[in-house]
């Protein structure tokens, strides 16, 4: 059944990981074959996006936590992170075993916007966001989720032209592997030994080098710490500091 969505002043999306990337340039892509009109991404850090005014009619919202102020009339959001926030005005296409990517992608190909290396793509996606371990293609699938890590949000947006389908297959996933096989090993055995209590139940990893989500998913799964909860800090180039929260019980 196809979803009947507002046309859209701006798209929302979030800047942090590749699910973001994928789900909102999908959007655009959407957009642009609903309404035959060019609409603007703007990608957020969740800190700068709990800031941003929503002083436009109509937006589309997608990978960022439905929350309370955005429950607006011609406004949808496009999400699948746990919410006890119900919708009463806003547009909202939820579900929590599925990527943002996915949930847009379903939406495009509804609208004969599909194709063979989107659909892989998109695969891969949604395999590294939701940490799909035991899926065959999971390694992979986090060299592609690493670029946005490594490389950044905008610098990739531009690197490909805003083309998702350029991202198959290249030649920084090359990069990716060699410093998966070389640095998370490292990154391991150094943050294994550098973990400082913080309450009875949290601990903070110290972390140098390598895939800090890979590097704190290892040292829970080993148990090689008695913390059930384990806290990163990451800064970015310009001076904001990442917080990020993980446990084996979610």
């Amino acid at each position: 059944m196809t979803q009947s969505l507002p046309k859209p002043d701006v798209i929302i999306t979030h800047e942090s990981d590749l699910d973001g990337l994928v789900a909102g340039i999908l959007l655009q892509r959407l957009a642009y074959k609903l309404f035959n009109t060019d609409v603007r991404l703007e990608a957020y850090h969740y800190n700068n996006w709990r800031q941003r005014d929503l002083r436009e009619k109509s937006g589309w919202v997608t990978d960022l936590t439905f929350e309370p102020r955005l429950d607006k009339p011609n406004w949808a959001i496009i999400d699948h992170h746990a919410t006890e926030t119900p919708a009463k005005n806003v547009t909202l296409i939820h579900d929590i075993n599925k990527s943002a990517g996915l949930l847009c992608y379903e939406l495009c190909q509804q609208h004969g916007l599909g194709s063979p290396g989107l659909d892989r793509l998109v695969q891969l996606n949604n395999i590294a966001d939701l940490f799909l371990e035991d899926h065959p293609d999971f390694v992979l699938a986090s060299d592609y989720a690493n670029l946005v890590k490594i490389y950044q949000f905008w610098n990739l947006h531009a690197l490909i032209g805003g083309e998702l389908e350029k991202l198959l297959d290249h030649p920084l996933l090359e990069v990716m592997a060699v410093k998966r096989r070389i640095e998370n090993p490292l990154g391991f055995a150094w943050s294994k030994e550098n973990v400082t209590e913080i309450t009875p139940t949290i601990g903070f990893v110290d972390t140098v080098i390598g895939n800090n989500n890979l590097i704190v998913h290892q040292i829970l799964e080993q148990e090689a710490t008695a913390y059930p909860v384990l806290l990163t800090l990451f800064r970015r180039a310009n001076g904001a500091i990442i917080a990020s929260l993980r446990s084996r019980n979610g």
